[in-house]
């Protein structure tokens, strides 16, 4: 074999060695199929993962974070929602986080000035949740399992508060989000507790929403009042984020099923919308269809990514 042959040798060795190293470096370690733990950082704490079946890692999948309601954790979400039958499905990675504060049974929200369901306010000492959140989804991204222009965020009841503060303060982090009878925008204005308080939700990007609620809630009622985090109502809250994506035309409202009307804002700045999706007769619960959810948040994603 003369020397140049020799050389193109030992290159195409080099190049498929290289293949081989780059490929591993980002196929995501998460397993296929099922239950996995992926930590947000040095001294985090893990967060479960439901790894959508036949999903092998070679391709970074979209994501979506489930948060719990007050008091609950990250796996009672998971199981309660239903919705790893659907990211099994649709082929998304489906990340359930504890919140960051201990309550006497699972755990809260720190979301920012707002007490937690047993009147404490979060302190320094507690948790940087949107820190958190967003270290999870650049670890990630960075492991090769995520697509970061398809990250989106869903909750109920306080995890959709949380999903709210998310929208308001991180909005660059997600293709749209989806409150679950927990849709805010911003603190209630301390001179008018009916108004959401603009200076509290400032987000500097335009993100699509998408609200689901049942008119029977006593907990956090659409018609507004409840507890001192609450009081405006639910269709103040989704003017509020039409202003803020710039939605130029009043909603349409029309039946999507026998029990369930639909509030749409469109035209939005950058493709985004604003939807509400009220279920007559319904209460303070899991009020959606898993299908209607992900129909809504995979139509979007972040743009210039």
């Amino acid at each position: 074999m003369s020397i140049g042959s020799h050389r193109r040798l030992a290159l195409w060795a080099l190049a498929c060695l290289s293949g081989v190293i780059a490929t591993g470096a980002a196929a995501c370690p998460l397993a296929s199929g099922g239950a996995a733990r992926f930590s947000p950082g040095a001294g985090a704490a893990p967060v479960g993962v439901h790894v959508p079946a036949g999903w092998t890692g070679a391709q970074a999948a979209p994501l979506v974070i489930l948060l719990h309601g007050s008091t609950g954790t990250g796996a009672q979400m998971l199981a309660s929602s239903g919705l790893a039958a659907t990211a099994d499905l649709h082929g998304f990675l489906l990340a359930y986080p504890d919140g960051g504060i201990r309550a006497k049974t699972g755990f809260v929200w720190n979301i920012p000035g707002v007490p937690t369901v047993e009147g404490r306010l979060p302190g320094p000492g507690d948790r940087d949740d949107v820190a958190y959140i967003g270290g999870l989804i650049d670890g990630m991204v960075a492991a090769g399992c995520v697509d970061r222009a398809r990250v989106y965020v869903t909750g109920l009841s306080g995890g959709g508060r949380m999903v709210s503060w998310l929208g308001c303060v991180a909005p660059e982090r997600f293709a749209a989000i989806a409150p679950v009878v927990g849709l805010r925008a911003g603190h209630p204005l301390a001179s008018d507790p009916a108004r959401p308080d603009p200076a509290t939700c400032r987000p500097a990007t335009p993100v699509s929403v998408i609200a689901f609620a049942g008119d029977r809630d006593q907990t956090n009622p659409i018609g507004g009042g409840g507890a001192g985090y609450w009081r405006y109502t639910m269709h103040a809250a989704e003017q509020r984020w039409a202003q803020l994506n710039g939605c130029p035309v009043p909603p349409m409202t029309r039946w999507v099923a026998a029990a369930v009307y639909e509030e749409r804002y469109a035209g939005c700045s950058d493709g985004t919308e604003v939807v509400a999706w009220i279920s007559v007769g319904r209460g303070h619960e899991w009020v959606v269809d898993n299908d209607t959810l992900w129909a809504f948040l995979s139509r979007h994603r972040r743009p210039g990514r």
